[in-house]
């Protein structure tokens, strides 16, 4: 047996391991069988966007949802951005943006109407202005994409870490 082989035997013996462990101090995989957030998926109808921030934001949480044909829940939001000058050439102008944002959101029963969940999220990333006019307009858009990502991702964990309350299970 060669080393390489004894290392790759190795990992996956140390990864069952973990496996083990982790199943026997009463861990399960939210989206599992049984997980608090089983009855996420494909369950949420979120709201339709109006901007392109908007956008973004219930594409990254659709892709993390998926669809839903038959919404058992309805995901409401606001976005907030705001944009503050850090870096500042000699000659005064600004070359670096720091780009923060805040997502409140709701989530609703879709029949009863009860409030399920509700809570905000930020974040931050930054852009650089200091190339042309149309490498930052390009990096200014990337910025807001990456930074409503992000948001849409703490939304989702947010979700994920308060449905066992709500979720039945």
């Amino acid at each position: 047996m060669s080393s390489s082989d004894r290392r790759g035997l190795i990992a996956r013996l140390a990864g069952l391991g973990a496996a083990f462990g982790l199943a026997a101090c009463g861990f399960a995989p939210a989206y599992g069988p049984g997980g608090a957030a089983e009855g996420l998926l494909d369950r949420v109808s979120v709201d339709a966007p109006v901007n392109r921030n908007e956008f973004e934001l219930v594409e990254r949480l659709e892709e993390r949802l998926g669809r839903s044909r038959e919404p058992a829940y309805r995901l409401s939001y606001s976005v907030a951005t705001r944009a503050l000058g850090l870096g500042i050439t000699p000659d005064n102008v600004v070359s670096r943006f720091q780009l923060t944002g805040t997502v409140g959101f709701r989530l609703t029963d879709a029949a009863t109407g009860a409030v399920l969940a509700e809570d905000e999220v930020t974040g931050f990333t930054a852009y650089s202005a200091s190339g042309t006019t149309v490498s930052t307009v390009s990096s200014e858009r990337d910025a807001h994409r990456r930074l409503m990502r992000l948001l849409a991702d703490q939304l989702v964990t947010r979700l994920i870490a308060a449905s066992g309350g709500w979720n039945g299970r």
